[in-house]
């Protein structure tokens, strides 16, 4: 593995995640709609949330809902819950604006007006929403006067300030062409239905919308360079790959090869992917990918992508060289090995265990419940997989979870404020997990919000660098990653036994500030100067 060289990490006790759904007061169950049908939708729902709904400095949840096709068999929304700050949520949903029936597949967070309060974006198959924050947990669908318009089976979304004039731009990842009328007949034994790859049906372009201010947006995705009639794209990350300063887009789509668009700095994009290596597998195929997230797990300075892919493909870990070009590590690591009979979708960077080296999570579950007779070593409802990050000399597996599920999508948030960070997974046709992160803040930890001024208010597209005599570290606030799904945008640095350290904030457009002796176990919040 490309990376520096560190000292092997101590021997800890394994941290656990606790499941504390039901103790939590979370009672959510997600329908698919599936009456037998197996119409294509069916397998791709829900994602999930934490944010501040409320504005009152504590972790809310969302989680969206799909509905039934035809009969009318129950009454199904998205579900919005209420953090009670006793480790115990609220069902807020009735009355919050959030409260409406759609096909939803994914949901992604951004204060789009700059107003103090994060917004709310859901995909949806009947028409994408956008929903703004009027405050004390209340949303208020501007969809159709924001100028937004997406009904091209929408999936995972993200914010991003790409052309740096400090207002949020959004980028939708749209799947493929399908509706009930158009659904076709696939088998895996030749006589009973079964789901359809998406290689039978044609595909469509993801959208981008440029943020005009005063509510309005613009789909700017042909002048952007952005249009792919060709892509089937389910996850989506904003990152800066070549650090310029200037957002780029990764794109993973299912059965097509993945894209990577650098960032021209003039409104436009350039398609690099083939080029850096990240658009197919190491065979040259394109794989069934679907969740995606980008961090420095080496500490190379650089950040690294990795994808989640389709059982018997293994994860794809593409480490950044520093060239433009990316190096598929999976295969010759145990991540490729640990992940082989996984299907993944939702999936993150995170630093589980707060030794300052960001681990991974997994969220797994097959399409078909009849996949186990046709393979038997793949399982239709999976595990969880958690790589422990080894100072950035490869990862290992733990054991951290032990309930298999159809699991979609997956966000993280400290939502109890005990330092450490907790996990919310979703699952399709079934119920929402909690897990709470226990004994992982026995290592000291920083949590770093920002506020821009000039730039978005989120700070998202900032780099937040934390440094202690154990080296330095570094996050960006990034939207989207994950699967159809939105973590908190507040930065968590483990700092493992450092009590003291100093913090740097590039903000998008390049002003720095910085912060000297700053102690550990606090929740910092830095306002743009």
């Amino acid at each position: 593995m490309s990376c520096h060289k560190s000292p092997q990490p101590s021997v800890r006790a394994p941290v656990q995640f606790t499941d504390v759904t039901s103790q939590a007061n979370i009672h959510f169950l997600h329908n698919s709609g599936s009456e037998g049908k197996k119409w294509l939708p069916e397998t791709l729902g829900p994602g999930c949330a934490f944010f501040d709904a409320d504005g009152d400095g504590w972790l809310d949840i969302l989680i969206v809902n799909g509905k039934d096709w035809t009969e009318h068999r129950r009454h199904s929304t998205a579900a919005l819950y209420r953090n009670r700050h006793d480790g115990t949520f609220e069902d807020v949903t009735k009355g919050s604006g959030l409260d409406f029936e759609a096909y939803s597949l994914g949901v992604t967070i951004g204060d789009y007006d700059n107003d103090g309060l994060d917004d709310v974006y859901i995909t949806a198959l009947d028409g994408d929403r956008l929903f703004h924050n009027e405050g004390g947990g209340h949303f208020r669908d501007v969809t159709g006067e924001s100028g937004i318009h997406n009904v091209g089976f929408g999936t995972s979304a993200a914010w991003l300030d790409y052309d740096l004039d400090g207002k949020l731009d959004l980028f939708v990842a749209n799947y493929v062409q399908w509706t009930p009328q158009s659904d076709l007949w696939c088998s895996m034994d030749g006589s009973s239905k079964s789901y359809c790859t998406p290689e039978s049906y044609k595909g469509t372009s993801s959208k981008l919308y440029r943020n005009l201010g005063g509510g309005k947006f613009q789909d700017v995705t042909d002048q952007a360079g952005l249009a792919d009639p060709n892509g089937k794209s389910l996850g989506v990350v904003t990152f800066d790959y070549d650090g310029d300063g200037w957002t780029d887009i990764f794109v993973a789509n299912d059965t097509q090869p993945n894209k990577l668009y650098h960032n021209l700095k003039n409104g436009r994009f350039q398609e690099v992917g083939l080029a850096a290596g990240v658009a197919f597998g190491e065979d040259g195929v394109a794989r069934a990918a679907m969740g995606v997230d980008a961090a420095d797990y080496d500490r190379s300075g650089r950040p690294h992508l990795i994808v989640g892919n389709f059982s018997n493909q293994m994860l794809s870990l593409y480490h950044n060289e520093g060239n433009g070009l990316f190096v598929d590590e999976a295969p010759r690591s145990a991540v490729g090995r640990a992940s082989l009979l996984k299907l993944t979708f939702g999936l993150f960077f995170f630093d589980y265990d707060l030794d300052g080296f960001p681990d991974i999570l997994t969220a797994n579950g097959h399409l078909d419940q009849e996949i186990e007779q046709v393979q038997p070593k793949v399982r239709y409802r999976q595990t969880p997989l958690l790589l422990r990050n080894l100072h950035g000399a490869g990862f290992e597996e733990v054991n951290a979870f032990s309930e298999a599920m159809v699991a979609r999508g997956m966000a993280y948030g400290d939502y109890d404020h005990d330092g450490d960070l907790d996990v919310l997974i979703a699952t399709n046709n079934g119920p929402a997990h909690l897990y709470r992160n226990d004994q992982g803040n026995r290592n000291h930890w920083l949590s770093v919000k920002l506020r821009g001024t000039r730039s978005n208010r989120d700070g998202i597209g900032a780099v937040v660098r934390v440094t202690s005599a154990g080296g330095t570290q570094w996050q960006s606030v990034h939207s989207g990653s994950s699967y159809c799904s939105a973590s908190d945008l507040t930065l968590t640095f483990g700092l493992a036994d450092e009590k003291l350290a100093s913090v740097e904030v590039d903000w998008p457009g390049g002003e720095r500030q910085t912060l000297k002796d700053v102690a550990a176990g606090q929740r910092l919040v830095i306002q743009q100067q």
